[in-house]
């Protein structure tokens, strides 16, 4: 889970994924570009849309959008320097 400003992980061996390394840190990069606390509004407003909307966790919580950019791109390491600010958007 990524709280800015740190990654925190439940198994210490995902600090060495790449890919898992790389969703939290497009979170964080979401984060400092919406100021962090707008972040965790959108983020639970979202999902609570979603899950009025889904009626069931994962799906509600994949549909995110800040969660879509993040599993969309996670596997792609070089998308952060390429990422374009507010990159989230495109997610909605």
């Amino acid at each position: 889970m990524a709280l800015f400003p740190v990654v925190l992980v439940r198994k210490k061996e995902l600090v060495n994924n790449p890919v898992f390394m790389n969703h939290e840190h497009i979170h964080l990069r979401q984060q400092v570009e919406m100021l962090i606390i707008p972040f965790y509004i959108l983020y639970g407003l979202h999902y609570l849309v979603n899950r009025i909307k889904y009626r069931e966790h994962d799906k509600a919580y994949r549909h995110i959008c800040f969660e879509r950019e993040a599993y969309g791109n996670e596997s792609d390491l070089s998308y952060i320097p390429q990422r374009k600010f507010w990159a989230w958007i495109k997610y909605i």
